[in-house]
């Protein structure tokens, strides 16, 4: 993907470090299965897997910890 995306991990609060985060846990997914149509057939099997949501949830809050520490833990 050539695509740049990802300006910068610095956001202006948590609410947007964390939907940051959120944001670099699907693009992993995307870049890891570029196809749009595999990743449609694979989202019924992970959606109803407790620990493929739990893995997700993982992956968001191992995001989350590296935007805040970029952000100095948004104190000003």
């Amino acid at each position: 993907m050539a695509d740049q995306w990802l300006g910068s991990l610095v956001t202006d609060n948590a609410q947007a470090g964390f939907d940051l985060a959120i944001m670099m846990a699907r693009m992993g997914v995307k870049y890891t299965q570029p196809s749009d149509e595999v990743r449609g057939k694979l989202r019924p099997v992970y959606a109803s897997d407790a620990n493929a949501l739990i893995a997700s949830s993982h992956v968001i809050a191992v995001n989350f910890q590296t935007v805040a520490a970029a952000n100095n833990y948004w104190r000003a």
